[in-house]
């Protein structure tokens, strides 16, 4: 943990705040859950970014969470929007916010503003607690497009093939190349 206190202490004295070594160790023991790469990305980011004192909650809310953010739910979901032939490859967050977003449906602006503002909210609950994205699979009527969906989730790592063949029995075994890229083995 001593390299974690370290870079926290760096960020803060160039940032300007000053932590004493005890509230240094305090933010060490609560990014604790956190992967160190993904603590020491959240600090870089505060350096970047941050226009004002260093607290814990800034660093929290710097920690990637492999979560899509907001634009690019939205338009992965707005395209579903009354279209039950396309299949879906979304997170639990982008469910749950898609659900207040579809009584809205026939306002896209509405639905998207509904849609932006929960996301959000689920997203930063899930940071907080240390979540990663759990990706599941909606099968549209359209069975061509099913395969695209499901290979393309395959390829970027959001769900395992094995689970992709049970979904789509037809569905080609991917590349080794692609397995490398998508983080599967190598």
């Amino acid at each position: 943990m001593s390299d974690l206190i370290k870079a926290i202490a760096v960020t803060a004295e160039l940032m300007g705040t000053e932590w004493s070594e005890d509230a240094a160790r305090a933010v060490a023991e609560e990014l604790r859950q956190y992967p160190l790469a993904d603590v020491k990305t959240a600090l870089t980011e505060c350096r970047k970014s941050l226009k004002g004192r260093l607290t814990l909650a800034e660093i929290l809310d710097r920690i990637p969470s492999g979560h899509p953010g907001p634009e690019v739910a939205w338009a992965t979901i707005a395209k579903a929007m009354k279209n039950e032939q396309l299949t879906l490859v979304w997170t639990d967050e982008m469910r749950e916010a898609y659900g207040i977003a579809s009584q809205l449906a026939d306002d896209p602006v509405q639905a998207r503003l509904a849609f932006k503002e929960r996301y959000v909210e689920l997203i930063k609950r899930a940071r907080h607690g240390g979540l990663k994205p759990v990706w599941t699979v909606s099968l549209g009527y359209d069975v061509q497009g099913r395969e695209l969906a499901v290979s393309d989730a395959v390829a970027k790592g959001q769900i395992p093939y094995e689970h992709a063949k049970k979904l789509v029995p037809m569905l080609p075994e991917p590349s080794k190349s692609t397995l490398e890229i998508a983080g599967r083995i190598g």
